[in-house]
């Protein structure tokens, strides 16, 4: 496949040299197969851990590489130019596989950290690369101390975010809660406004018809009394005038000459 492919000059030298320490990885554990000696097998799994550290740090170099020329080439070099560095990590990761075994072969009980990520973004990170094998035992036990601290650091951190984010969700509730009273209350007196001013519309209607209505009996009182008392007007100027008939209750006007008797009958007032 690597001899399809189109390669920078540094592209093809970091492949070949990843493919001599895959060769001599091969071969490595081969021989370490025949090897009964435990002794011999652990420095030999010292020696093939080293060629995976530099195949490791040989991939990364063909990753920067890689990224470096993706402006450059075309998409469908680039595509195989990935699949070629994940088959190295695939291929790497088989290593690794091989070398688990022999460890659990040898009775090794160290903590085996070594990840190299295969299918990541970065598959060939170093914060997730570690090999125990390099690590005494006390300094496990500090490197595990201190990841429990950071994770319980991490809990500690989580918890406050969620008492806080409680907090502000009960203090957010209360002040919608006063707002929605704050919005009853406000319904409740638009409703007294309303019905004051209609009950004040009402009022100012029947007021309007019990005026209208005095008006009118006043109108027509006022017109009674004018009609009577030009009724009376008429009698006295012309008492003889018999189409204006006498008001009810009230005496017709004495003629002149009968008035006339009643004041010399009286005689002098003096």
């Amino acid at each position: 496949m690597a001899n399809d492919l189109q390669m920078s000059p540094q592209l093809e030298q970091i492949d070949g040299e990843v493919q001599d320490n895959f060769r001599a990885l091969a071969n490595g554990f081969q021989k370490l197969g025949k090897v009964k000696d435990p002794n011999r097998q652990s420095k030999q799994l010292e020696d093939l851990t080293g060629k995976m550290r530099e195949c490791k740090r040989l991939i990364k170099d063909f990753d920067r590489e890689v990224k470096d020329e993706e402006s450059r080439n075309p998409p469908e070099v680039n595509k195989q130019l990935n699949d070629r560095k994940q088959s190295l990590i695939k291929e790497l990761n088989s290593y690794v596989g091989l070398r688990k075994t022999f460890m659990s072969t040898l009775g090794n009980k160290r903590v085996e950290l070594f990840d190299m990520g295969a299918g990541g973004s970065d598959p060939v990170a170093e914060d997730n690369v570690l090999m125990a094998s390099e690590m005494s035992n006390q300094e496990l036990i500090d490197a595990g101390k201190k990841r429990m601290d950071e994770t319980d650091q991490a809990i500690e951190r989580s918890k406050q975010v969620v008492e806080q984010t409680i907090e502000v969700g009960a203090q957010t509730a209360g002040t919608l809660k006063d707002q929605t009273e704050q919005m009853g209350r406000i319904v409740n007196e638009l409703d007294t406004i309303h019905f004051s001013i209609k009950k004040a519309s009402q009022l100012v209607k029947e007021i309007g018809r019990q005026v209208a209505t005095d008006k009118c009996i006043m109108m027509f009182l006022f017109l009674v009394v004018c009609g009577v008392i030009a009724i009376i007007i008429v009698k006295v100027v012309n008492p003889n005038n018999k189409n204006i008939r006498d008001i009810p209750g009230l005496a017709p006007p004495a003629p002149a000459s009968r008035r006339l008797l009643s004041l010399s009958t009286m005689g002098p007032l003096y």
